[in-house]
């Protein structure tokens, strides 16, 4: 079935967006990653990802017009595909007229030779069930799960602020969704009753399915999710589910009885044991006879012995074992088991686990390594924060240091894009933050023209923000180029695998005082080591080797980037 592809809400103060650019054109096929437009909102252009595989079979908006959020923009199907009936007010209307006239002129065969008529109405059913679903959206608007950052596939349902049957406003918040990059709040834009609720508290759902319908009350909502592929609604089976879980509990019951019954693998005089678990039980002064087995056929295995929690007998047995052996040492017994404790990936996890993935296999990575003196930056910096309305930190100076850097560089402020290479001409620096759900990248835009101060002042609103899950897209997005810092924590260096789409990404150590040798003499300087991994189908060895002397110069002097 078609898939419908709507504006998606792409930071929480959106109404509507404009079309930029379409990637795709009516007759090209689509693939679930492919990015199909890029959209214009109120805070930045972003991409559009339809999630879906297929022909694209219908444009909805030209490029430069505006659709408002949750309207369609694309469909993507199988080629040939009737798409119309999903079009609110289009072909589906004039689908239900001629049904009608055609079921009014005929009543009589149908009284005549129902059996006959089954396989026709079974064929006429899909054009019902789009009517249907088309008269029912003239009195509802459906929600969908919106794609809040570009890099998001699902969203996870945190909180529903509202229950079914609760009156909704079109600016009402009607729920929080965790993001791979932050918690968010979905608005629906729409008024009316909340007449139903498609993904419960916990639960995800992918980006452009139906997460809640808002409209008039008795509205068919059954046939808007019919149509969509989905469940009908949950209200009805309430019953049937009683009687099944009903019927389970016997099964259940009859199913742990006879394990109970299987108590010491004892066959014809014979425990049923492996060699292993025999001597651990052995060991341990464990009566195997007392041991359920897991294994085969009720056999004892290992994980069986370890398991065991042994009563008054076995204690009473290993009397006769300690005398036997006299001096020798107590066996080891262990307080504790084996274990261990699995944690559901969150949204975040997910994405940085595939992104940080295809840009390690993807893109071939180099590393240049450089030492910095970092002295005179000490004493500039204790000099600038006297004077400064915001503290600067060294992380701060090597951001502007960068910056100024790639101004001279402007290959490394490049992305790799498939059959060409893209020279920003702005320079944004992603600093990396790490937070309890995993690693996030605040964007400091512009960072070239702002002051260390500014830089300060903007660095520390963010990674506020980014540890309260508060950061919009526009925040966490657009980096030209990023930095990683773990000097802070004691790290002297290491690398850093690139964030795409960036060419390069820089790695910060902390700042060591190192003895060196200068001219027969020996000193003690303070060092700080950078690392930096370079994508090299965009940057070659010699344009990274002199981006990290023109940085290393930056920091090593630092009032030449006042200039």
């Amino acid at each position: 079935m078609a898939e419908v592809i709507r504006m998606p809400l792409l930071s929480d103060t959106m109404t509507e967006g404009v079309i930029a650019e379409w990637h795709k054109k009516v007759g090209d096929t689509v693939k679930s990653d492919d990015v199909i437009a890029e959209v214009e909102t109120d805070k930045a252009t972003m991409e559009v990802i339809g999630y879906v595989e297929g022909t694209l079979l219908y444009v909805g908006v030209e490029k430069g017009k505006a659709a408002k959020v949750n309207d369609i923009i694309a469909i993507v199907g199988k080629a040939g595909e009737d798409y119309k009936p999903l079009l609110e007010g289009g072909g589906a209307a004039k689908a239900p007229a001629s049904n009608g006239k055609a079921d009014a002129a005929a009543p009589a065969p149908k009284a005549e030779a129902p059996k006959a008529e089954a396989p026709a109405a079974k064929a006429a059913q899909p054009a019902g069930d789009a009517a249907a679903a088309a008269e029912a959206l003239k009195n509802a608007t459906v929600i969908r799960m919106p794609l809040l950052s570009d890099t998001m596939t699902e969203g996870k349902i945190v909180a529903w602020n509202k229950k079914v049957g609760d009156t909704v406003k079109s600016d009402d918040v009607l729920a929080e969704v965790e993001t791979d990059k932050a918690t968010m709040e979905v608005i629906g834009y729409a008024d009316g009753e909340l007449l139903y609720v498609g993904v419960k508290e916990g639960e995800a759902a992918k980006v452009n399915g139906i997460i809640a319908i808002v409209g008039k009350k008795g509205t068919n909502v059954d046939a808007i999710l019919a149509a969509e592929g989905g469940s009908p609604a949950p209200a009805t089976d309430g019953a049937p589910a009683e009687n099944k879980s009903g019927d389970a509990q016997p099964q259940t019951a009859a199913a742990t009885a006879a394990p109970a019954e299987s108590n010491g693998a004892v066959k014809d005089g014979r425990v049923k044991a492996s060699p292993l678990a025999k001597k651990l039980a052995e060991e341990k002064g464990i009566d195997i006879n007392q041991v359920t087995g897991s294994g085969d056929g009720g056999r004892i295995v290992k994980k069986d012995v370890d398991s065991f929690v042994p009563g008054a007998k076995p204690a009473a047995t290993t009397a006769p074992a300690a005398a036997k052996g006299g001096a020798a040492a107590p066996a080891f017994v262990p307080a504790g088991q084996e274990g261990y404790t699995d944690t559901p990936l969150s949204q975040m996890r997910k994405v940085i686990a595939r992104r940080l993935s295809e840009s390690k296999f993807t893109a071939p990575h180099f590393y240049l390594k450089i030492d910095v003196v970092m002295d005179k930056a000490m004493e500039a910096r204790k000099t600038i924060n006297e004077i400064s309305p915001v503290k600067v930190s060294f992380n701060d100076m090597v951001i502007k240091a960068a910056a100024m850097a790639l101004r001279q560089h402007p290959f490394v402020n490049s992305s790799w894009m498939g059959d060409f290479i893209r020279t920003n001409q702005h320079i944004h620096i992603g600093s990396a933050v790490a937070i309890d759900e995993g690693l996030i990248v605040p964007v400091i835009r512009f960072a070239d023209q702002k002051s260390l101060s500014q830089i300060a002042g903007e660095a520390k609103e963010l990674y506020e923000k980014a540890k309260n899950k508060k950061l919009q897209p526009q925040e966490f997005s657009g980096n030209t180029f990023s930095i990683s810092n773990l000097g802070m924590l004691g790290i002297d260096e290491f690398t850093a695998i690139i964030n795409p789409p960036d060419s390069a990404i820089l790695a910060v150590g902390n700042i060591k005082e190192t003895v060196v040798s200068e001219k027969g003499q020996f000193k003690v300087q303070n060092i700080m080591k950078l690392t930096m991994s370079c994508d090299h189908r965009i940057v070659d060895g010699a344009v990274g080797a002199r981006f990290l002397a023109t940085l290393k110069g930056f920091l090593e002097n630092p009032v030449t980037m006042l200039v």
